[in-house]
């Protein structure tokens, strides 16, 4: 079977939640699933969820550095060793283990605020083992990402309750 590259992108809530429910989806089907989270810590409510599944990884994301905007300079400098150090991680797991599905959950944010190279990223996904499925997510793909998917997936939002002022809540929005 040929594997595929899924984008889930746009303005929208949902782009992680979709690619947990083809996460969900792939486990259900007796498929393997690794999931790395970039800018996010494991503080979601959907890791302790998926963490519980057999044959679901999620690998853990230890370090937050704040709103990329609000960060100093040797904050950037140091989530970009962590979140470059993050990746290698990733996709050596995904190399050597014996995964159906990757998921690179906010890995256009990382690439495109510099904090990883995106060419890594492009290499492995021309190089990637065969049969393993790739979900990207987050705002914003690049040409060279779009051209390479094969599935581009946009959210748009219409409205959301932040535009009222209306925080974040737990279990809805993490």
């Amino acid at each position: 079977m040929k594997s595929c590259i899924h984008i889930y992108c746009g303005d929208g809530k949902g782009k992680t939640t979709a690619a947990v429910g083809l996460s969900v989806r792939a486990c259900g089907s007796g498929k393997n699933v690794l999931i790395t989270r970039f800018l996010k810590t494991d503080h979601s409510g959907e890791v302790k969820a998926l963490q519980a599944l057999p044959g679901i990884t999620v690998t853990p994301c230890e370090r937050s550095f704040g709103f990329f905007t609000k960060m100093s300079e040797a904050q950037k400098a140091e989530a970009k060793v962590y979140y470059s150090e993050l990746l290698e991680t990733t996709l050596q797991k995904a190399v050597e283990g014996a995964y159906d599905l990757l998921v690179m959950d906010e890995i256009m944010a990382v690439c495109n605020y510099g904090l990883v190279e995106e060419k890594v990223v492009l290499d492995f996904l021309t190089s990637r083992p065969e049969g393993l499925e790739v979900v990207l997510t987050g705002r914003n793909p690049s040409d060279k990402l779009m051209e390479m998917a094969d599935y581009v997936s946009e959210i748009k939002k219409i409205k959301h309750p932040y535009d009222r002022g209306i925080a974040a809540r737990r279990g809805i929005e993490y």
